[in-house]
């Protein structure tokens, strides 16, 4: 697939918003529930939360906030009416930005952990279900090394046990399991791998 990677505006936002959600449908429907879904990505992707974020690690040399953009807009365009995506489901009912306007296809966000020396925490990687397998998230992870590689020495996340596509793709790219805890998601509790990665 064609594109770049570029730093996040704050103009992104709801684009970068939809995405987390039409990513979050298809990667944990299955396991938490559509509700859950909708109301975590309402929680944590709240459009001047989003904003702020993207700012800050603006402002940051030890941060960074990334989105993956598709070469050829016009085609996303396409792609984002004809993928299946059920645009009243993700934000089209309610008025928000559905993504079809927009060129983005991913984003990634990463800065300092708050309890690990010398270890940066990549909060969030997520691209559309449309171009998984096509790179986007490979190439927005090369650059988050990149941007970070200065300033720490480790990557680490963490990702839930029963997201066979996240799990898969931190170990393609060389993250090793170092441990993993119980967590809470909406009403529900859930197993979450951790993974680290020398930088």
């Amino acid at each position: 697939m064609g594109g770049t990677v570029r730093d996040a505006r704050p103009d992104d936002a709801a684009t970068i918003q939809h995405v987390a959600r039409e990513s979050w449908h298809a990667a944990y429907d299955d396991i938490v529930g559509a509700e859950t879904v909708d109301r975590t990505i309402d929680r944590w992707y709240a459009l001047d939360s989003l904003a702020d974020d993207i700012a800050d690690a603006a402002g940051r040399a030890d941060a960074t906030f990334l989105v993956c953009e598709r070469a050829d807009s016009a085609a996303d365009s396409d792609s984002a009416r004809s993928d299946g995506v059920d645009n009243e489901r993700f934000g089209a009912n309610r008025g928000e930005s559905t993504g079809a306007e927009s060129a983005v296809v991913g984003f990634a966000h990463a800065g300092p952990h708050p309890n690990l020396e010398a270890t940066a925490k990549l909060s969030r990687i997520y691209a559309r279900p449309g171009v998984w397998g096509d790179g986007v998230g490979s190439r927005l992870l090369e650059r988050v090394e990149r941007d970070l590689r200065e300033h720490f020495e480790t990557l680490w996340l963490e990702v839930l046990a029963d997201n066979d596509v996240g799990v898969s793709f931190y170990e393609a790219t060389e993250f090793e399991r170092v441990g993993e805890q119980e967590s809470v998601l909406g009403d529900d509790a859930v197993w979450e791998y951790l993974y680290e990665k020398g930088l």
